[in-house]
């Protein structure tokens, strides 16, 4: 199973990928990718738009089921990932490279979140899952 070690995740299966200046990248991880099969559709939320912890900002839609997406830190929109629109299998392709969805500027300290885990903390959630 693929679980980046640097990253962080969240119970329903977003990874968080720090980047420069307080910002970030957001997608869903490789094992929800294949949870859901071939992504056919991605609802993005709008550059600019603010979300809480926890929050819903987007949908996914598969061949199998459509999920919401929740964002794990309190966050501002900075930036989508256009190239969903066109090429949503990229989630599936390269879950943790082109396949990401959001660039956001953190709004607080992301170490006092609730809903970020370690990978090891997700891997061991996602497996007590599969059994």
């Amino acid at each position: 199973m693929d679980i980046p070690k640097e990253l962080k995740y969240s119970k329903s299966h977003e990874y968080f990928k720090t980047s420069e200046n307080n910002s970030a990248i957001i997608g869903i991880t490789a094992y929800a990718a294949g949870e859901l099969g071939d992504v056919v559709f991605i609802e993005m939320p709008e550059v600019g738009k603010t979300y809480k912890e926890g929050e819903k900002f987007g949908v996914i839609e598969s061949v199998k089921s459509v999920s919401d997406l929740y964002i794990p830190v309190s966050a501002k929109i900075l930036e989508i990932n256009k190239d969903l629109l066109d090429h949503p299998e990229y989630v599936n392709q390269d879950p943790y490279g082109k396949g990401w969805m959001i660039k956001v500027e953190v709004v607080g300290d992301v170490n006092s979140s609730k809903e970020l885990i370690s990978a090891d903390e997700y891997s061991k959630f996602v497996l007590a899952q599969v059994h």
